[in-house]
């Protein structure tokens, strides 16, 4: 077995997965250059999410019934 010529082997593996990926890269930026600032202004919309107080109620008694339920579970199972 030659240490050597393994590394080199795997070097050149390397070596060829880097020149795919930098070529992948090249592609996305073109890609993104080619859609010029349209892309971006998208992104930058994104807005944060907002629950209303009716929502967020309804959610909290749900999970508090789920939780009743577990800790009775919980509490006959010990029994």
């Amino acid at each position: 077995m030659n240490i050597l010529a393994t590394i080199i082997r795997e070097e050149r593996k390397l070596e060829k997965r880097a020149a795919k990926l930098q070529r992948q890269l090249n592609a996305l930026q073109a890609a993104a250059k080619a859609l010029g600032n349209s892309a971006s202004r998208e992104l930058d919309k994104a807005e944060k999410r907002v629950m209303s107080a009716a929502a967020r109620a309804k959610i909290s008694r749900a999970m508090k019934r789920r939780w009743a339920k577990v800790q009775a579970g919980a509490k006959k199972a010990v029994s």
